[in-house]
C-alpha cells in the first residue's frame, strides 16, 4: 500500500479531521514529555476500539512502524518516533478512547487505552476506592494502560509496579498477520468485531465476567518489599516476575483494554516529616519500618536538600497551578504549553525556550509556596523524608521512629493538613524542576541526565557518592524517590560543553558495580539499553519489529535486521 493510499484509508476509518499529517499538527505527538523526537507520516486518533483495530491492520498492511501512544507523558522517549528508521512511522493516539467500566463490587475496573489515572480516581471516588497510583503521573494525565505496559511504579509503598494478567491486545505474528487475543476473562464473542464492539458498548452481563485466578495487580509486593536482606531490587522495569503479555510490553503489543484491581481508600492518614544529616539514620528508619511495622506506610518520599531548593524555585509554576486550579488542569496546561513551544520555535525573533522563560519569570512574582517549617528543616538537614501512615498505625509508627532516635541523629514532626499538602506538592514538582532549570539556563546546561534506578533491597549504603571525574562535569546532582522501595530518581545537570553520553556511561557503570537495576519504573524507551532478557521478551512479543521499533537500543529495522 502506498503512503497516499494509507492516509486515504485512515481518513476513511476515522474521518479526515482525526488524521494529522502536517509538521505543525503532529509536533506535540512526535516530541516526548522529557526527551525523544522523530518524524511521523501521520498521527491517527481513533474514537472506538474497532476503529483502533482497523487502523492497526491498515498500518500493518502498509508496512509502516506503529507507535501506540496515549497521553505521551513518558519520560524516556518510549512513546514517540525515533530517527533513522528503515520505514515510515504512524502514531496511533488513543486519547479519544477513554472509557472506564467499573465492574460489579467495584474491586476491579476495565480501562480502555486512553483512560487516565486521574479519570479513574474520579470514577472510583463514589465507591471509596482508589487506583494503583494516586500521586505523580496521575496528575499529568498518564494513562492506565501506559502504566501497565511500562511496569510503572509509583509512590504507594504497598502496591509495587502496575501489573495485570488480564488484557485484550493485538499481536503481529511472524508472517505479518494480526491476531486479537482476549485474555480479559470476560466473555465477549469470538471475532475481533464482536469482542471489541461488545466491550465498547458494555454488552456483557455479570455472568460473562469469569471468576479468575489471574492477578490484576502485584499482590505479592507488600511481602516482597519487606525482605530487606535480599540481594535484588524490590521492583524494576525488566523484572521477569512481572513481564507478562501486556504487562511490561513497552508498546510491543497493541493493547485495547486492561482489567486491574482497585483498592480501598484509607479513611484516615497521618504524615510525619523527617530530617537528618545521616544517610545511616534514614537507612535505619527504612529497615525498622519494613521489618517491624505491623502495617506498611502509605508513602515514604525522599527529598535531598538540593532537590528541595530547586523544586521550590523552578517547580513553583506546577505548585501554583495545582493549588489554584487543581490537578485537573495539569494535562491541559502541558498540552497548551507543547503547542505554544511548537509555534514559538518557528519564530526567529524569540529566544530559545521562550515559553519556559516566560513562565518562570511570571511565577517568580509569587512568593515561595513552601511553609517555613519545611524550609527550616531543609536548612538543618540534607536528607528529608515525607512519611504517611494509616490512621491505625500512628502510635506504632511513632514508637518505631522514637526507637530509631535513640541510636541515630534524627528529627521529625507531625505535619498539619497544610504542611502535608505543601510537602507532597513540592515532591511532585521535583519531577519537572530540573527540566525547567535546564531550559531556562540552557546557556549553562548542556543537558539533563535523568536516571531512574532501583537499588538492591539489602544495599545499606544507598546515598550515591560520585568521584571528582564525574562531579567536575556537573552543575548539580539532584536526588528524590520512593525510599522504602529503594527506587530513586537521580537528575544530573551537565555543564555546557561536556559530553553527556560519556557522563551517562560513567554513571551507569557505577550503578552496575552496585548491582542496581535501571530503569526502575519507566520504560527503557530510547534512554536505556534493554538487557538481554528484556530484549528477548520484546522480540517474542513483536517478531517483525513493527511496533515501537528501536526502543532499548535495539534494531530499528524490520525483523530486527542488523
Amino acid at each position: 500500500m502506498s503512503h497516499l493510499s494509507l492516509i486515504a484509508s485512515l481518513k476513511d476509518i476515522v474521518g479526515a479531521r482525526h488524521v494529522l499529517t502536517s509538521e505543525r499538527a503532529t509536533a506535540p505527538y512526535r516530541k516526548g514529555f522529557r526527551e525523544g523526537q522523530g518524524p511521523a507520516l501521520a498521527v491517527v486518533k481513533p474514537a472506538t476500539l474497532l476503529q483502533q483495530w482497523h487502523i492497526l491492520n491498515a498500518c500493518v498492511d502498509a508496512g509502516v512502524i506503529i507507535i501506540m501512544q496515549a497521553a505521551n507523558t513518558g519520560l524516556t522517549g518510549g512513546s514517540t518516533p525515533t530517527e533513522n528508521c528503515d520505514r515510515n512511522t504512524v502514531i496511533i493516539n488513543t486519547t479519544r478512547i477513554k472509557d472506564i467500566q467499573v465492574l460489579p463490587a467495584q474491586q476491579q475496573i476495565v480501562a480502555f487505552p486512553g483512560a487516565s489515572l486521574f479519570s479513574l480516581e474520579k470514577a472510583l471516588t463514589p465507591f471509596g476506592r482508589v487506583p494503583h497510583s494516586v500521586i505523580g503521573s496521575s496528575c499529568i494525565g498518564a494513562s492506565i494502560v501506559g502504566g501497565v505496559c511500562n511496569n510503572s511504579g509509583g509512590a504507594l509503598v504497598e502496591r509495587g509496579p502496575a501489573y495485570t494478567e488480564l488484557a485484550i491486545y493485538a499481536q503481529i505474528n511472524n508472517n505479518g498477520t494480526v491476531s486479537l487475543i482476549n485474555n480479559l476473562d470476560i466473555e465477549l464473542g469470538t471475532t475481533p468485531e464482536q469482542i471489541l464492539t461488545n466491550l465498547q458498548n458494555k454488552n456483557y452481563t455479570q455472568s460473562d465476567i469469569k471468576t479468575t485466578s489471574k492477578h490484576a495487580s502485584d499482590r505479592d509486593y507488600a511481602d516482597w518489599v519487606r525482605k530487606t536482606d535480599q540481594d535484588t531490587p524490590a521492583r524494576f522495569n525488566a523484572d521477569p516476575r512481572r513481564l507478562y503479555q501486556a504487562s511490561g510490553c513497552a508498546g510491543k503489543l497493541a493493547v485495547f483494554a486492561v482489567r486491574v484491581d482497585t483498592f480501598a481508600k484509607n479513611e484516615l492518614e497521618h504524615t510525619f516529616y523527617l530530617g537528618t544529616n545521616s544517610s545511616s539514620a534514614l537507612q535505619a528508619v527504612r529497615k525498622t519500618l519494613l521489618e517491624q511495622a505491623t502495617s506498611l506506610p502509605v508513602y515514604a518520599e525522599y527529598l535531598h536538600r538540593d532537590m528541595f531548593e530547586l523544586a521550590d524555585d523552578y517547580g513553583r509554576d506546577t505548585v501554583l497551578l495545582i493549588k489554584n486550579l487543581g490537578t485537573n488542569w495539569l494535562p491541559k496546561f502541558f498540552n497548551i504549553k507543547r503547542q505554544l513551544d511548537t509555534v514559538c520555535q518557528k519564530l526567529p525573533f524569540l529566544s530559545k525556550n521562550a515559553v519556559d522563560k516566560l513562565v518562570y519569570r511570571l511565577t517568580k512574582l509569587f512568593p515561595s509556596q513552601t511553609p517555613q517549617t519545611l524550609k527550616q528543616y531543609n536548612t538543618q538537614y540534607q536528607h528529608q523524608l515525607i512519611l504517611t501512615v494509616k490512621g491505625n498505625a500512628y502510635q506504632h509508627t511513632l514508637m518505631l521512629l522514637e526507637q530509631v532516635q535513640k541510636e541515630y541523629l534524627l528529627d521529625f514532626f507531625q505535619c498539619d493538613e497544610q504542611e502535608t499538602k505543601a510537602a507532597y506538592l513540592l515532591r511532585f514538582a521535583a519531577a519537572g524542576a530540573a527540566v525547567q532549570y535546564a531550559k531556562v539556563n540552557h546557556h549553562q546546561v548542556e543537558d539533563i541526565l535523568a536516571l531512574d534506578i532501583a537499588l538492591k533491597r539489602n544495599d545499606t549504603d544507598w546515598f550515591e557518592k560520585l568521584p571528582p571525574s564525574i562531579t567536575n562535569k556537573l552543575i548539580s546532582k539532584l536526588y528524590y524517590g520512593h525510599f522504602l522501595c529503594h527506587v530513586f530518581h537521580q537528575d544530573y545537570l551537565v555543564k555546557k560543553g561536556e559530553d553527556c553520553e560519556a557522563v551517562k556511561a560513567a554513571l551507569l557503570e557505577l550503578l552496575e558495580q552496585r548491582g542496581a537495576e535501571y530503569p526502575a519504573e519507566h520504560n527503557v524507551g530510547h534512554h536505556y539499553h534493554a538487557k538481554p532478557a528484556l530484549a528477548d521478551n520484546y522480540r517474542n512479543l513483536d517478531p517483525t519489529n513493527t511496533l515501537n521499533a528501536g526502543i532499548g537500543g535495539m534494531s530499528k529495522k524490520r525483523d530486527y535486521a542488523e
